[in-house]
């Protein structure tokens, strides 16, 4: 079979798996040139929304919509959650636990004040970890 024929049987199978093709088309997108600086101040505007639904509001008179991005979650959430992130990314705290359980088990953990604010700042860490999850999560930690 050449490949004109090959092509040929391609579009008939896809035409037929997927019904006709619809007679109804989308409007043609609006373009519009920005430099750096305009589009940088109307991406601040926006304040996280959506800059085409924004500069749509924008240019009708509309109240600008308040979207969630694709992840579900909202500004104030992806930021909580990227604090997180950075804390914990730049504590020890996964790696100070291990060698304080490593220790304990082989009986070899004696208290000193270096284990001690150890492990002062490990749970200080995990409490500040816990309360930027209750922030994300929309929730009140008991402490504030």
């Amino acid at each position: 079979m050449s490949i004109n024929e090959q092509k040929a049987v391609r579009e008939v199978r896809l035409k037929t798996a997927f019904g006709p093709v619809s007679a109804k088309k989308r409007p043609a997108p609006f373009s519009l040139r920005l430099s750096e600086a305009e589009r940088a101040r109307l991406a601040a505007e926006a304040a996280g929304a959506p800059l085409g639904a924004y500069i749509k509001a924008k240019v009708l008179g509309d109240a600008p919509v308040q979207r969630l991005r694709r992840t579900g979650l909202s500004i104030q959430d992806r930021e909580a959650l990227a604090r997180v992130l950075a804390l914990l990314g730049n504590s020890e705290i996964p790696s100070q636990l291990a060698q304080l359980s490593f220790y304990a088990e082989i009986g070899s953990l004696p208290i000193t004040p270096e284990i001690q604010s150890q492990l002062s700042a490990a749970l200080s860490d995990v409490q500040e970890l816990r309360a930027l999850l209750l922030r994300a999560l929309g929730m009140q930690p008991e402490s504030e």
